[in-house]
């Protein structure tokens, strides 16, 4: 399912009802003794209830033929005896059965987002962050809606359409046969209805997921919009995916009403025609007011429970859809995992690194080859640069390194141990990475440089940013180490985030460095304080180097150079100068002449 976009045709998706919600079994098991609670107070609540109809014949037909009173006070403290029975019942129903509704949808919400954090980025690829976000909040409060109230008051009016019924044929068969004639025309619009709902509420759900994606995407590129002058574009583009699901909310909507609409209809007419035949019957002398009385309030119990189970049907149809797109999250299957018995890595590490004729297609490209039978050996301390134009796969090499992806052939080593045969986790322990556009958190320094370390001390934070050349900007900042850094680090240079970043990377002491064009965005003097900061993070430590600009490199100990996923050349700045082959025209361009750029 990685590479279908979650949320996508409606169509395709299964058309289960109540089978949708099965899995939440699974949420609510460890709390099985508050859902036996909340049942039994259920039963009690629906049952105090139905006495309640018995309790008005006794007040009618015996209370009211007493004239001392005697039976009509004994009659009214029965009453009250049930109404108490009746309040405890249902407030421990709505206590128990909210609680539930909280519990389980942090649960499910903690199952997702736990889930979510162990898929691969391939899922990444074809799944709108905003789709993940919609079903992170909108789709678990539905679920949180339902489990903790609409499935008890479905169950509780269930009950009494059913207990109410039965009592209906035990007080008079012959006007409960006209109330059961029209049972299955409440009943069949209820299932045909529900399905139709369900069908819409999925699609409402998708199109409101739709919305927060375009949303999310556009306010993180805000700058980008605004200087593009795209605001106008982005407006008309988010009001047709608001429109989309505004109308899609609108069709679920009219479905509801119509069915509503049509039970209420039978049911109060089904009212109406007991109440004209019983009060013939009581005319009559077949029936006593008292009996009528309970019959009317059985009547009604009926007609209100079958309304309402409609109603909430649709709730929990809308809450099937929830889970259903929820169901789809939790299910996924990362397609980067620990073997079972995963291979341990060499300890201490020793950061030598291997690729033995890999071959990689991205799961979005699979027709065309990242890397194409590439290999060679980095050994430990080893300062090795990769270069080469822009796809050439330089980057991927570093995606395969960290094990976001395996290679469709060959093999990829850290200290002679084949990736997929070991723990992701524990290969990743042994990496640090500093990008080209590094990610700051929004929270403060001492949070992001002990990203990679969150057991670190602040003496040992410190000693990090010291190294990292951080310091000296930090100190400056309002608060120090303390302040708020802002929304992806907004409050920091290019060059302050880099050492950020470094900071991060030599605090985690890795023993694979992983530099990707760490230099190539800053400033002349960000570049001379960035790569100083870099120069003290290498030492020690095996070191592949991503760089367009040739003169970050000309120290390394070995380049590499990559073009349409294959070594093309490997040796020296002045070794692959003197071959004049696609190193020498990269260098020619930036440097000059070949012959100046090997001096």
């Amino acid at each position: 399912m990685a590479n279908e976009p979650v949320g996508g045709n409606d169509t395709a998706r299964p058309k289960g009802q109540l089978k949708a919600l099965a899995p939440l079994w699974g949420f609510m098991r460890p709390y099985r003794a508050r859902v036996v609670l909340a049942a039994v107070c259920l039963l009690l609540a629906a049952g105090a209830v139905l006495i309640l109809g018995q309790g008005v014949r006794h007040l009618v037909d015996w209370g009211f033929n007493d004239p001392s009173g005697t039976r009509l006070n004994q009659a009214a403290l029965g009453m009250i005896a049930i109404v108490i029975v009746l309040a405890g019942a249902t407030s421990g129903r709505f206590y128990l059965v909210s609680w539930l509704g909280e519990r389980i949808s942090a649960d499910i919400r903690r199952a997702v987002f736990d889930r979510v954090l162990s898929l691969s980025p391939a899922f990444f690829e074809t799944t709108r962050t905003g789709e993940i976000l919609t079903r992170l909040t909108s789709d678990t409060t539905l679920i949180q809606t339902v489990v903790g109230s609409s499935i008890s008051q479905w169950l509780r009016n269930a009950l009494m359409f059913i207990g109410a019924l039965a009592m209906l044929v035990a007080s008079s068969p012959k006007l409960a046969s006209i109330v059961l004639l029209l049972v299955p025309c409440v009943l069949v619009p209820i299932i045909l209805f529900g399905r139709r709902e369900k069908r819409l509420s999925r699609a409402a759900q998708d199109r409101i997921a739709d919305v927060g994606a375009y949303a999310e995407e556009t306010i993180n590129a805000i700058r980008t919009v605004q200087a593009f002058t795209h605001e106008a574009v982005d407006r008309q583009r988010f009001a047709g995916h608001v429109a989309a699901a505004l109308a899609s909310a609108q069709k679920r909507i009219a479905t509801r009403a119509r069915l509503l609409t049509l039970i209420i209809a039978l049911a109060f007419s089904a009212i109406t025609a007991v109440l004209w035949i019983g009060g013939h019957e009581v005319l009559a002398g077949r029936m006593t007011p008292g009996d009528l009385t309970a019959f009317v309030l059985y009547a009604v119990l009926v007609a209100s429970a079958g309304a309402s189970l409609s109603e909430l049907w649709g709730d929990v149809q809308r809450a099937a859809g929830a889970a259903e797109r929820l169901l789809e999250l939790i299910q996924e299957v990362p397609e980067i995992a620990a073997p079972a018995v995963p291979t341990a890595l060499p300890v201490p590490p020793q950061g030598r690194v291997g690729f033995r004729d890999v071959t990689f297609h991205y799961p979005a490209r699979p027709d065309r080859s990242a890397l194409d039978h590439l290999s060679f050996e980095v050994e430990p301390g080893e300062t090795v640069a990769l270069v080469g134009p822009s796809g050439a796969g330089k980057t991927t090499l570093f995606q395969l390194l960290l094990r976001s992806y395996d290679p469709a052939e060959g093999a990829v080593l850290i200290d002679g141990v084949d990736l997929r045969e070991a723990d992701p986790a524990e290969v990743r322990r042994r990496i640090g990475v500093v990008a080209q556009e590094p990610v700051v958190f929004g929270a403060n320094a001492w949070e992001n440089i002990r990203y990679g370390r969150p057991d670190a001390s602040d003496a040992e934070v410190r000693a990090a940013a010291d190294a990292a050349m951080a310091t000296e900007f930090l100190d400056k900042l309002p608060n120090g180490f303390d302040t708020f850094l802002g929304e992806k680090g907004v409050r920091l240079s290019g060059g302050q985030r880099q050492r950020l970043a470094i900071a991060r990377a030599i605090l985690r002491d890795p023993a694979i460095l992983l530099l990707d064009e760490a230099t190539s965005a800053l400033d002349a003097e960000s570049e001379r304080a960035v790569q100083v900061a870099l120069d003290r993070l290498s030492k020690g430590r095996t070191t592949l180097v991503i760089a367009h600009r040739l003169a970050t490199v000309l120290s390394a100990d070995r380049i590499i150079v990559i073009d349409e996923g294959k070594v093309v050349a490997t040796g020296t700045h002045g070794s692959l100068v003197g071959e004049n082959g696609l190193y020498a025209r990269l260098a020619a361009l930036q440097f000059g002449e070949p012959s100046i750029a090997a001096q």
